[in-house]
């Protein structure tokens, strides 16, 4: 059996209205797209979710006291919070420079969590 999941396409700034089909896990079709980046996005979002995942961790000795940090890819959307956990506990000392992997392989993804922005030490 079929059920139809509505979604608001985030590929490009138009933010259509999609109407996904799916049965069994598979996308069976996908209405209301005005570019293709809406069926890839509706495809993706309904058979395998991610995100990007931001936030800062504490910086020692830094000017000022937590750094900016990404992953550098998109992640499963059902690893955030670990991701998130993950950063909790984490502190890095200043200097710090944009593109510096503040934590490898977070939550097990295979994806590094960057800083995105330069402190200079105190």
């Amino acid at each position: 059996m079929s059920s139809i999941r509505e979604l608001t396409c985030i590929g490009c700034p138009m933010g259509c209205a999609l109407e996904v089909t799916i049965e069994n896990g598979k996308v069976l079709g996908v209405k209301g797209n005005t570019c293709p980046r809406g069926k890839t996005y509706a495809e993706k979002e309904c058979t395998n979710p991610t995100r990007i995942v931001t936030s800062s961790v504490k910086i020692q000795g830094g000017q000022i006291d937590a750094v900016c940090v990404k992953t550098e890819n998109d992640i499963p959307k059902d690893k955030i919070f670990e991701c998130v956990n993950e950063l909790k506990n984490i502190i890095v000392k200043a200097p710090v420079k944009i593109g510096d992997i503040i934590l490898e392989n977070a939550a097990g993804t295979g994806v590094n969590v960057i800083a995105t922005k330069c402190v200079k030490e105190k």
